[in-house]
C-alpha cells in the first residue's frame, strides 16, 4: 500500500509542480477550460503516472480516476479563482487531489482502519502535545509577557501575526528534535535564531529590548522542552 501511495504522490509532484511552468498556470487562469496548457498539463500527469507505475496496466482504472478527477478539480479551481483566497484555494485543490489518490490506493489495497485508532492513547498524547506546543504555549507566553510592552518590538512594521507563527514553528522543531532524540538540533535552532535576531538587538538603545527578546526566546524554548520531555515520560508509561 505504501509503495503505491508513494508512486502516486511522486507522479502528482512531477505533474503539478516539477513539469508545470508558470506560463502554463497564467494561461490556464486566463483562459480556463479553453487553455491548451490545461490539456498539456493533464497529458503530463498521464505520462507521469504511466512512468512511475512502470506501464502496469492493472492500474488502468486508478489512472483513469486520477486523470478525470484531476481535470475536474482543476476546472473547479480555475472558476473559483476570483472568489476564494489564493492560499485557501491552493490548499483545497491539493487536498482534493490527495483524497483522490488515497481513494485509488484503497481500491487496490484496502485500508485496515478502525475509528478506535483515533482514540489510541499514543495518538491522543501526540495530538495533546502538539496543541500544547503550539496554541497553548502561545497563550501562556502572551499572558506572561503582557506585563511588558516595548515599542521597538511592536507589530507596526512586521508581518501580521508573524511572531506567533514563528514561535509555533520553532517550538514544533524543538519538540520534534526531542522526541526523535536529536537534542543537538535545539542548539542549532537557538544559534540560528540568535543570528537572525542580532539586527534587532544591535538597534536597541538600552538593554530592555535584549532582555525582552531573551525572555521570550527562553520561555518559548523552555515550554517546548517541557512538553517534549513530558511526552517522552508519559509515552514510556503507556508502553
Amino acid at each position: 500500500m505504501l509503495t503505491l501511495f508513494i508512486k502516486l504522490i511522486l507522479a502528482h509532484f512531477i505533474g503539478d509542480f516539477l513539469l508545470q511552468p508558470q506560463k502554463w498556470v497564467i494561461h490556464k487562469e486566463t483562459h480556463k477550460h479553453k487553455s491548451k496548457f490545461l490539456y498539456w498539463h493533464i497529458l503530463v500527469h498521464l505520462c507521469a503516472l504511466i512512468l512511475v507505475l512502470q506501464i502496469d496496466f492493472k492500474y488502468w482504472l486508478g489512472i483513469l480516476i486520477i486523470i478525470i478527477s484531476h481535470y475536474i478539480i482543476d476546472i473547479i479551481k480555475l472558476n473559483l479563482k476570483s472568489l476564494l483566497n489564493n492560499r485557501l484555494l491552493f490548499g483545497l485543490d491539493q487536498l482534493a487531489h490527495l483524497i483522490m489518490i488515497a481513494l485509488v490506493v484503497s481500491i487496490y489495497e484496502p485500508y485496515d482502519f478502525s475509528i478506535d485508532t483515533l482514540y489510541n492513547p499514543k495518538f491522543l498524547l501526540l495530538v495533546t502535545s502538539i496543541l500544547g506546543v503550539t496554541v497553548v504555549s502561545s497563550i501562556i507566553m502572551r499572558t506572561i509577557i503582557s506585563k511588558w510592552y516595548l515599542k521597538e518590538d511592536s507589530n507596526d512594521e512586521s508581518l501580521e501575526n508573524a511572531g506567533s507563527y514563528i514561535g509555533m514553528l520553532e517550538r514544533l522543531f524543538v519538540f520534534a528534535f526531542i522526541i526523535t532524540q536529536h537534542w543537538e538540533g535545539i542548539g542549532f535552532l537557538l544559534a540560528a535564531k540568535s543570528v537572525f535576531r542580532f539586527g534587532d538587538l544591535s538597534k536597541a538603545k538600552d538593554r530592555k529590548l535584549t532582555e525582552y527578546i531573551l525572555i521570550g526566546s527562553l520561555l518559548s524554548f523552555g515550554l517546548a522542552i517541557l512538553f517534549g520531555i513530558g511526552y517522552e515520560y508519559v509515552l514510556a508509561l503507556i508502553e
